[in-house]
């Protein structure tokens, strides 16, 4: 049968014939593919090497979308991961751990979502970050292997009873936080630590596809402030006399051993995805090898906007998609490409499965008639399953930066020209051996983890210093880094924060769009207790008693933020209030039982009231576990792998 007879079955078979196929195309202001309008020829469908249908689609790339896709194709499966960005992660930008910040502000990588934290805009335009007339940015990335090519590379497990809540709620004990470590295990290399001969108390993993190091700790000696400044953190521990050992690399402080993960506090040293040569470490490494051992199987088709679930009654059969390269407006060149989509569809014969995380995932769900139906009704949307909780239940971290001036230039970064000619650092980078210099490193220098309150359960603050300045996300923040070199920040995270209250959207049918997102902070939502303000206001004690001890204090010219004016618990709790932020969205598609009226997908990661389609990304999560988000998403995409092969194997329901 000829390429476009193909096509055309599956126009047919997915419910949408050819005149419909056609209107919809007119609806968007696009073309329509080959298969309807004959603009492309069968031949060059052909040449371009992908197929009409294939066992699974899988809209995204990332961190839940492209270890799926691996673990599927390794099975025997044929796979077509749709990727809305390009392939252009490739460069320094990429690949150098520092620079990461350019990462995230690089065009040819990123969607830039605009946020809201609050419902009520005057206390949104209190925030330093508030864009007048869109909101808060929040980087998202655009490309083979999604977010994990602009991250800021820290690797770190999340805690036991992150896991083992779901599997209480679920009833499905395959969540349960002893077999969850497995899948960790499986994916980590870790080659920061020895490979244990015998037995391996640590739990770590060191045949996986995810290298992961530590940055190198030598590198501190080269700066007598920033010692100081760990020296004096570590005195909060009782660990004063243990910086040597950490220099010399004899106390590592793993942050990722399988003890911490029962609720340990202390110093760590955060581990980075990185491989023994200091470039990222990435979920497009792991595609993108795995494409070329098996060409025939897994299909990247980049530039190609999943824009809603095709179905036959309620069972999902393939998705539809806009072809071409900006096509969202979240995408810097969006206004540049916006009219040259050509509309496509594919078919899955097995299942069509989710990945575009937290934001995306919601959108394209309620776009295919999956969600509320009400909002779906208010946007002319046909309800396919009228499912409340899809977009609801968003959640974040809250961090903030207490960011000081030094009395003159760090001497780590005094010399780097951040890749201008000639930079040291750069040069040092490339052809240094064993100490490849402040770039070889994510940035973090000390991480500190700490209960905010002696009755928690498990640790909630996480407290990272960086010899930079850095106090949250707005369009050039990355600059900062070039143009201070005398600025130190800790960072204060709140992990397992308490807030449920986010929401995720539509704000138009058409899925060029992005959604309207909204966390509603602190008093907008339902912590009624105020325990995540108070918990980071604690934090930013933690940070001021370590730079205003005797170690550090002749160091700093001045406190930039919050700054000596903010002293009180009340004026403290103002700041955090005004200039928090958050780059780890999670649970909008929350995961549980069908008695829960709130709950999207089951514990094996099928959406209520569906049949072959699953979603498998941060959104799944009931409550946002740990304290980073993307090892706990590799995690579910391992474990989602396990569970799509049973099925397809008939081993479970």
């Amino acid at each position: 049968m000829k390429n476009k007879d193909i096509t055309n079955k599956a126009l047919s078979e997915g419910g949408v014939n050819r005149r419909k196929f056609a209107k919809r195309a007119i609806q968007l202001g696009v073309a329509a593919t080959a298969a309807s309008t004959g603009i492309v020829s069968a031949l060059s469908l052909l040449e371009r090497k992908f197929y009409d249908q294939y066992d699974y689609v899988i809209v995204g790339s990332g961190a839940g979308g492209g270890p799926l896709a691996v673990n599927l194709v390794k099975a025997g499966f044929s796979v077509l991961v749709l990727e809305a960005g390009s392939n252009d992660a490739s460069d320094d930008t990429h690949n150098i751990p520092a620079w990461h910040p350019f990462a995230s502000e690089d065009r040819k990588l990123s969607w830039d979502f605009f946020v809201k934290h609050y419902a009520d805009i005057n206390q949104q335009m209190l925030d330093d970050k508030y864009v007048p007339g869109k909101g808060i940015l929040y980087p998202r990335a655009s490309t083979i292997g999604g977010c994990t090519t602009h991250h800021a590379l820290i690797t770190v497990y999340p805690h036991n009873n992150d896991f083992d809540r779901i599997a209480q709620a679920t009833g499905d004990i395959s969540w349960d936080s002893a077999n969850m470590r497995r899948y960790f295990e499986r994916l980590e290399r870790c080659q920061y630590l020895a490979r244990p001969i015998f037995s391996n108390p640590s739990r770590h993993g060191f045949d996986g596809w995810l290298p992961t190091n530590r940055g190198n700790p030598a590198l501190l000696l080269e700066d007598p402030a920033v010692l100081k400044i760990v020296k004096a953190a570590l005195a909060r521990y009782g660990l004063e006399g243990a910086l040597q050992q950490i220099v010399s690399g004899n106390l590592r402080l793993d942050i990722n051993h399988w003890d911490v993960a029962a609720g340990q506090e202390g110093p760590f040293i955060a581990p980075m995805a990185a491989d023994s040569r200091s470039r990222r470490s990435s979920v497009r490494e792991h595609l993108l090898d795995t494409q070329a051992i098996y060409p025939n199987l897994l299909h990247i088709r980049t530039d190609s906007l999943a824009t809603r679930v095709l179905f036959e009654g309620n069972t999902a059969v393939g998705v539809e998609f806009l072809e071409g390269a900006g096509q969202y407006k979240a995408d810097p060149y969006y206004d540049e490409a916006a009219s040259s989509g050509v509309l496509q569809q594919v078919r899955a014969s097995r299942e069509v499965i989710l990945s575009g995380g937290a934001f995306n995932s919601p959108q394209l769900l309620k776009l295919s008639g999956i969600g509320p139906a009400h909002e779906l009704r208010d946007h002319g949307i046909d309800p396919v399953v009228d499912l409340a909780g899809v977009g609801e239940n968003l959640q974040d971290r809250y961090e903030v930066g207490v960011v000081s001036e030094m009395s003159e230039d760090l001497a780590l970064l005094k010399d780097c020209t951040w890749g201008e000619e000639g930079d040291p650092c750069l040069n040092r980078y490339r052809y240094g051996w064993l100490n490849k210099g402040p770039y070889s490193g994510n940035g973090p220098v000390l991480s500190l983890v700490k209960r905010s309150r002696p009755d928690l359960e498990d640790p909630d603050l996480f407290i990272f210093g960086v010899p930079s300045d850095f106090h949250g996300y707005f369009p050039g923040y990355s600059q900062a880094l070039k143009n201070y070199k005398d600025r130190f920040s800790w960072i204060v995270l709140k992990g397992h924060t308490n807030n449920t209250a986010g929401r995720v959207t539509l704000r138009s049918a058409d899925p060029r769009d992005t959604p309207e997102i909204n966390f509603h902070y602190f008093g907008e939502g339902n912590d009624v207790l105020g325990e995540d303000l108070q918990a980071v206001i604690e934090g930013v004690k933690i940070s001021r008693d370590i730079m205003a001890g005797p170690l550090v204090s002749n160091q700093i010219s001045r406190e930039l933020l919050p700054g000596s004016e903010v002293q009180s618990d009340q004026q403290i709790g103002d700041f955090v209030k005004n200039q928090s932020w958050g780059h780890h969205a999670s649970c909008s598609n929350k995961m549980g039982p069908a008695s829960d009226p709130m709950a999207v997908v089951d514990s094996k990661f099928r959406v209520h009231g569906t049949n072959n389609l699953r979603v498998v990304d941060a959104s799944v999560f009931p409550r946002i576990p740990g304290f980073f988000i993307v090892v706990p998403v590799y995690m579910i995409s391992e474990k989602a792998s396990d569970d799509i092969i049973a099925t397809a194997v008939g081993l479970s329901a």
